[in-house]
């Protein structure tokens, strides 16, 4: 894989107390998803920590949705658009939002940690073009999800389904 740089922004504080090895999750979760990127390039992507407050401005004015939500993905360019020489393809940014991540750990029975991780290698694939918009694509990218999840460690979200 090509060197892939991480930078995280930690908006809301709670978050380094809900989770005290915040980098080292969001490293290893990130870099599962990231899989075999090409090894000629560069990649960076961003990953900001913040509250139900920031997800759901975010997702009120990209989305149309005026509520908070888990995890939202915003890919920073087409397959079409120039990398400058020597500079890292950009990814595009995950934005988490506390409350909601630890009410949903809550009601799955799940550790926050590992759900995290799930919601992170779910908006890093979505930073690589997976989306679930058809019932195919949908599988697709949750059998992806759950073998980035296995190479962690992390129990297959959706035993249930595949």
């Amino acid at each position: 894989m090509g060197a892939l740089d991480i930078d995280v922004a930690v908006e809301a504080e709670a978050w380094e107390a809900a989770l005290p090895d915040l980098q080292g999750l969001i490293e290893q979760a990130v870099r599962a998803a990231a899989g075999d990127l090409d090894e000629a390039d560069a990649y960076e992507v961003s990953v900001v920590l913040g509250d139900d407050a920031r997800a759901r401005s975010l997702n009120r004015d990209w989305r149309g949705k005026d509520m908070p939500t888990n995890v939202l993905s915003f890919p920073a360019s087409d397959d079409d658009a120039p990398t400058l020489p020597g500079q890292p393809v950009l990814l595009g940014d995950i934005v988490l939002a506390l409350e909601t991540c630890e009410r949903e750990a809550r009601e799955l029975e799940k550790p926050l940690a590992d759900h995290v991780r799930h919601l992170l290698v779910h908006g890093m694939l979505h930073l690589l073009g997976f989306d679930h918009e058809t019932d195919a694509d949908a599988e697709d990218m949750e059998r992806e999800e759950i073998a980035a999840l296995a190479a962690i460690g992390v129990a297959n979200p959706y035993p249930d389904r595949v």
